[in-house]
């Protein structure tokens, strides 16, 4: 995808060929910074901060950031170290445990001078994957929209957080169908929730949007309920950061809440997620996802650009009132109308899921 008519990847390898690229998501929108990662601290920090966000993404980056630190020390004690330095990170999203899954399996017999050179390998191929299942995944979401679009002419579509090209390597999970949409000349307009605490849908979806020139409107969080009940969404597709083998959904806090308010609607309520965002290994989302308690100041500040341009951070909370800040709610798999993969839709089960992965019965 593109900022400024410049293409970009989510991440990438530096001009020298080892160093690590990525765009500093916590200063979009207000400027494009691209920091160099030399090292698996950078990379662990950069995941810690939300520099990068999205499961697919932090995925990749970690992956770069194991090679980064093999290029340091590839002995067996210090891989393994940096591995479960990298795993810490984000707790919830199963798409970083999985990458230093795959990178460990094909490293772990490879003798310590060798190892370098096969993790950047294998995190470009990691980086590649993503991009084609993304791309795969909004071909499959397009007929949704098309649907629609027959019916009724205009389609209307809240999304939830931000699943663009920002969340993934390239392209995005739930904003890909609508990039696909939209370059077929299909009438859009999508609501986008805030999203708070952090506001990725105001900071990132918005940018991401208005970029690619997709109309859209920023709406509070609990403006959702209120469209749906008034006939203004058609259709809610959001990302998510794990999904379990029966279909539950874990997502950006909120997500829970549309779920409820699509159900009570009528209206479909779509998630789009590559594969490697399943965790086959658990059943209950909601009793066995780990939520990710992130700081209270990011509950009880907010950051924005101020009228002089300074972008400053204040605070919205009396002092002395303490915040809780769980960042991510699992939505169960009876909300959920379908799966959106790179395989192509299903329904929201155990057997749907079989039903494009039946390698995994």
């Amino acid at each position: 995808m593109k900022i400024n008519d410049i293409s970009y990847r989510g991440v990438w390898l530096d001009a020298d060929g080892w160093s690590v690229r990525i765009i500093d998501q916590t200063r979009l929108p207000w400027s494009v910074d691209i920091p160099r990662l030399v090292d698996c601290a950078d990379v662990a920090r950069a995941i810690t901060t939300m520099q990068v966000r999205g499961a697919p993404l932090i995925g990749a980056v970690a992956a770069y950031g194991l090679a980064l630190a093999l290029r340091a020390d590839a002995s067996d004690a210090a891989m393994q170290r940096d591995a479960a330095l990298l795993a810490a990170t984000r707790p919830t999203a199963i798409n970083l445990a999985w990458a230093i899954g795959r990178m460990l399996a094909v490293l772990r017999d490879l003798p310590a001078s060798a190892r370098a050179d096969a993790a950047y390998a294998e995190a470009g191929r990691i980086a590649d994957e993503d991009v084609a299942q993304n791309a795969a995944i909004g071909d499959h979401g397009l007929p949704l929209i098309e649907a629609i679009a027959a019916r009724r002419g205009k389609v209307r579509i809240l999304t939830h957080c931000n699943a663009g090209w920002l969340a993934t390597v390239d392209w995005g999970t739930a904003l890909a169908p609508i990039y696909r949409a939209h370059d077929r000349g299909i009438e859009l307009h999508v609501w986008v929730d805030e999203t708070r605490p952090r506001n990725q849908g105001a900071a990132l979806t918005a940018f991401e949007l208005a970029g690619h020139g997709v109309p859209h409107a920023v709406v509070a969080d609990n403006a959702g309920g209120h469209l749906m009940q008034h006939g203004e969404v058609d259709l809610v597709i959001v990302g998510t950061d794990r999904v379990t083998r029966r279909g539950d959904v874990a997502n950006k806090i909120g997500t829970y809440l549309k779920a409820l308010a699509a159900h009570d609607n009528g209206v479909p309520f779509w998630v789009a997620l590559p594969s490697t965002t399943i965790d086959w290994q658990v059943d209950d989302g909601i009793s066995e996802i780990p939520i990710e308690q992130r700081a209270a100041e990011e509950v009880t500040h907010v950051s924005g650009l101020a009228d002089d341009g300074v972008v400053r951070s204040v605070r919205v909370v009396p002092p002395g009132s303490p915040a809780a800040n769980p960042a991510f709610d699992v939505t169960p798999a009876r909300l959920v109308s379908g799966l959106i993969t790179e395989r192509g839709r299903c329904a929201a089960s155990a057997a749907g899921l079989l039903g494009l992965f039946p390698e995994r019965g």
